[in-house]
């Protein structure tokens, strides 16, 4: 990976990677780091087995990680009632 992360960083991206309704595209848009690099994130980060557990997590059907497994309806990476979160950092309302 070729970008750096803080703890906080790396928290949260774990964190949006462990949601079912977080897509990757989410995390991408967020942290600027594609599938491929949050993978690699969580294997360095996590325990194996965790890992492995997460991972067919988001294989299987249960998982909506992906924009085009979701509902073509959904446009949007968050919830409605969701606090506003710019450049990691929750705004107050």
């Amino acid at each position: 990976m070729t970008k750096e992360f803080n703890l906080e960083e790396k928290d949260r991206i774990i964190e949006m990677a462990w949601e079912d309704r977080t897509p990757f595209e989410a995390i991408e848009y967020q942290f600027a780091i594609n599938e491929s690099e949050v993978i690699e994130l969580m294997r360095t980060e996590l325990k194996p087995s965790s890992f492995r557990l997460w991972r067919k997590r988001v294989n299987s059907g249960v998982s909506q990680k992906h924009l085009r497994k979701r509902n073509p309806e959904i446009e949007r990476f968050r919830c409605s009632r969701q606090r506003t979160i710019s450049h990691n950092k929750i705004s107050k309302r």
